[in-house]
């Protein structure tokens, strides 16, 4: 590994693969163990959190102390040790005795983090010991020279924040998505695929909206077949354009609330595709029927789990896959995701999703609310467009009226961050409360700029490290109408 093989590594930050570590060997035997135990990975001691080189000291003697961890594992873990300037880089490439243990436990690497198993746990997660998961083994029909063309790497180089600069093959191999011999893994042709039917047949997904309570007749159908985190999208937007929309009128906006909270579909969606089974030939299928939406994935629970676990602990059945989500944001947050949707639908005022578990399938269920008569559902086939007519001329006139949209208050935090002084996404980041960029603060920040109450520095360049964000004159006008309501 030279200097810019490090730098590359840094640049990409903590994730599946990487680790890094600011000094000593504190927890290193788990870190190495989880390595171990998932698709390999890389530690560097020396880097501190915020990605800085301090450097470490005395590099033989702790050369001699992390090759007695590792082979203090059971069984002994081969590691590759070398500085690259002041840096110590451990290496744990893939192994082939798994399970592996340290200290008497059981250790999976699950996004940016280290996870605590069992043996048991562990022996049934893989198919059989030293077999690797579906989406880490090669994806021969993927073609490096045509099928990772200019434009789809700059939309995955974006959605996994990958520096600029950085070479699409070394980006790829530091990840994991291009294995060892440089082979195109499953989950990396899944998340570059043009049509992921090109790679898996069944790994698309089919949607349908019924008429009724039954199967018997169908009003609209849809089959959804782009990268992975395309279709997480489109999924939502098909599903939210099939249910019924509450409008409400709020002094000078029109709110528009779906019947059910678009987080929990969106997170019922995400483990649909996040954790399927591939190997399947069943695709993802999603019923919107009159009085529920169904989601339902090929694979059921992931071996080592139980039904009692859901919403407790996680257990990726596609840990590359699942990583490489999780660094794009599709993920909020590791084994959250039906408590989540719980949590969701009760601040929502709904009852509790209904989860059905079998060998083979694994399906959410949303009630949806009870309407009276037919007049929602007419809606929901499309009656709806003269009425939503009606009322956008409703909204507009209450704008002229009344003015621009009402904010929430952590989307005004941002715009007073604004006042006087060009912003960074850090610093808009801090002034929301939140501690990192989740879908809600990225969804209100694009809602500003779209607004026109914000606008960038540098437009053609959104992504620039030295992208600033400033008041317009539309949101000095907004934040001073705020300022005038507030008690």
């Amino acid at each position: 590994m030279n200097r810019k093989d490090l730098e590359n590594l840094i640049a990409l930050g903590e994730g599946f693969t990487t680790e890094l570590k600011r000094a000593g060997t504190s927890k290193l035997g788990r870190e190495i163990c989880a390595f171990a135990n998932a698709t390999g990975g890389v530690i560097l001691i020396g880097i501190s959190d915020n990605g800085q080189i301090v450097g470490v000291g005395d590099h033989n003697r702790l050369k001699a102390e992390v090759q007695a961890i590792a082979r203090s594992a059971d069984p002994p873990i081969a590691v590759e040790l070398e500085s690259v300037g002041e840096v110590l880089c451990v290496t744990i490439p893939g192994q082939h005795s798994k399970p592996y243990s340290f200290g008497g436990k059981f250790f999976l690497r699950e996004g940016a983090s280290s996870q605590q198993m069992s043996r048991a746990e562990i022996r049934e997660f893989f198919y059989k010991e030293g077999l690797i998961h579906f989406d880490e083994t090669p994806c021969r029909r993927f073609s490096l020279e045509t099928d990772l063309t200019d434009d789809v790497w700059s939309t995955f180089r974006k959605r996994a924040k990958i520096p600029a600069s950085m070479e699409p093959v070394t980006a790829l191999r530091n990840l994991h998505l291009i294995d060892d011999e440089g082979r195109m893994t499953h989950a990396g042709a899944w998340l570059l695929a043009r049509d992921i039917r090109k790679f898996t047949i069944s790994a698309d997904v089919a949607c349908a909206l019924f008429f009724g309570t039954d199967k018997v007749r169908i009003l609209d159908r849809r089959g959804l077949h782009s990268d992975v985190y395309s279709m997480i999208d489109a999924v939502v937007t098909w599903i939210l354009s099939k249910i019924n929309v509450e409008y409400i009128i709020k002094r000078v906006k029109r709110e528009e609330r779906p019947e059910l909270p678009e987080e929990a579909l969106r997170e019922a969606v995400v483990n649909a595709l996040a954790h399927r089974d591939y190997r399947s030939t069943a695709n993802v299928q999603i019923y919107v029927f009159k009085d529920r939406i169904e989601i339902v994935s090929p694979g059921g629970l992931p071996a080592g789990m139980a039904e009692a676990d859901l919403g407790v602990k996680s257990i990726p059945r596609n840990p590359l896959l699942f990583g490489i989500l999780h660094r794009m944001e599709a993920v909020e947050n590791i084994g959250s995701g039906i408590r989540r949707i719980y949590y969701l639908c009760q601040d929502y005022g709904l009852s509790k999703p209904k989860i059905g578990v079998s060998q083979n399938w694994f399906t959410v269920t949303f009630p949806r609310p009870q309407v009276e008569g037919d007049k929602a559902w007419q809606k929901a086939k499309g009656q709806e467009r003269g009425q939503e007519g009606q009322e956008r001329g409703q909204e507009g006139q209450e704008r002229g009226q009344e003015g621009q949209p009402t904010l929430q208050k952590w989307e005004i935090a941002m715009l007073e961050m604004c006042a006087g002084q060009d912003a960074t996404g850090v610093q808009l980041l801090e002034a929301t409360g939140y501690t990192r960029r989740t879908g809600y603060f990225r969804r209100g920040l694009q809602k500003l700029l779209k607004l026109g109450f914000l606008e960038m520095t540098i437009p053609d360049k959104p992504r620039s490290s030295k992208q600033r964000y400033r008041l317009t004159e539309t949101g000095k006008e907004m934040l001073k109408q705020q300022r005038k309501e507030q008690p």
